[in-house]
């Protein structure tokens, strides 16, 4: 892969991944006008919505041969990553489950739920 392909490739991401960016902003701060604060809907509604992007894109449109590998690059790793990681770890997940790796699924979703909340924690530890 040549420089330029490769320069491409992360103008594509991101253009895709500032787009998803701005949309998580936007439908967080709608979120928190609009619905009760006790919740963080907002996140919720990112996360539910990236993860749903993310399937069409690979269930729906990719494995039909529907989308280019450019616009799967869009979508999936710019504006989904942007939007929210969740959506490709949903995605993992959903894969080992369809892949009848249940225990693998089961250890997939406690280490990333368990780890993440340790590297909030730690932060939170390192900062006061």
């Amino acid at each position: 892969m040549d420089l330029e392909e490769n320069l491409i490739k992360f103008f594509v991401v991101f253009i895709g991944g500032g787009l998803g960016s701005i949309f998580r902003y936007w439908i967080s701060s709608y979120a928190s006008k609009h619905l009760p604060l006790f919740f963080p809907f907002g996140t919720l509604l990112v996360n539910i919505l990236g993860s749903f992007i993310l399937g069409l894109m690979i269930f729906g449109w990719d494995e039909k041969g529907l989308i280019s590998p450019t616009i799967k690059l869009f979508i999936g790793v710019g504006f989904c990553g942007g939007l929210t990681t969740f959506s490709t770890f949903s995605l993992e997940t959903f894969n080992l489950i369809k892949d009848a790796e249940f225990l693998m699924a089961c250890l997939n979703i406690a280490v990333n739920v368990l780890f993440t909340l340790v590297g909030i924690y730690i932060a939170y530890l390192v900062t006061r």
